[in-house]
């Protein structure tokens, strides 16, 4: 059950420094408000302490509302440590609602999920395929373990990317990183199917990325795969053109290597 308010900044603010906090910018003439806050009040019963949930009264605490750009009612937005990071605008469903909450909320395992990448970066993937193993049979809908978890499929049994993967919905804020994983498991396993690529006198170069793509090699990879899109571009059906694609999307445009390779990338395509 959620309570109003008072005092935002020690409510609300503050609170949200030890757990996340969901306000409800309400009104008492407001039929959506009264609609709404209900839903909330229910989830909140259930979330067994994992987050608060607060109303504000819209009349009472205008500078509040100001403040905080709520133009319109209901607004609900959710502070974790001491910011707000998301919100909506209008009545949802129960289910659109828990989606929402499950996708914004830090993971409890955010530190062990911080230790498997570092094991990762230092290709150590059984060990850190273990540990994300771990935190998903605590918490199956983490979808960024779930993510990291396929990635060390790709060095350890391409075959299980796939099926790692298949509980990731096209909604999760990493589809894309998944679909990225999705295609790039094919690269991965050639090293143990070579005989299916055509012959040609980049095949070498073409297979020499691809294992340095399943080592987890990403500038090694990305230079191998630039250097047959140079050479023969339509090679494997365009193969490094779209193994380059997918490593830019499971990295994300803003990563070091996205940035130091995407305009090789751009000139080999286009050479």
């Amino acid at each position: 059950m959620g309570h109003d308010v008072t005092d935002f900044e020690r409510e609300v603010v503050q609170r949200s420094q030890e757990l996340p906090v969901l306000v409800d910018f309400w009104a008492p003439w407001c039929g959506p408000c009264r609609a709404l806050t209900p839903v909330l009040e229910r989830l909140a019963e259930s979330a067994a302490g994992s987050w608060l949930f607060a109303k504000v009264n819209d009349d009472e605490h205008p500078a509040v509302a100001e403040k905080h750009q709520v133009s319109s009612i209901p607004a609900v937005k959710l502070f974790i440590q001491g910011n707000a990071v998301e919100g909506f605008v209008g009545v949802r469903s129960e289910k659109d609602i828990l989606r929402f909450i499950h996708q914004h909320l830090p993971s409890p395992h955010e530190t062990d999920l911080k230790h498997a990448r570092a094991l990762m970066e230092e290709q150590r993937f059984p060990e850190a395929s273990a540990c994300l193993s771990a935190i998903l049979e605590a918490e199956p809908s983490n979808d960024a373990a779930r993510v990291a978890l396929a990635e060390c499929c790709m060095s350890i049994n391409p075959a299980q990317v796939a099926t790692t993967l298949a509980p990731i919905s096209i909604e999760s804020p990493v589809a894309e990183k998944a679909g990225a994983l999705r295609t790039l498991c094919r690269f991965a396993a050639l090293i143990d199917n070579s005989g299916s690529l055509g012959e040609s006198p980049v095949k070498p170069r073409y297979l020499q990325a691809a294992a340095a793509l399943r080592s987890g090699d990403y500038a090694a990879a990305l230079e191998g795969f630039i250097d047959v899109l140079s050479r023969r571009r339509d090679y494997d059906q365009h193969g490094a053109k779209v193994a380059c694609q997918a490593i830019f999307l499971l990295l994300g445009i803003r990563h070091p290597l996205a940035e130091k390779y995407h305009r090789a990338f751009s000139s080999a395509l286009h050479s």
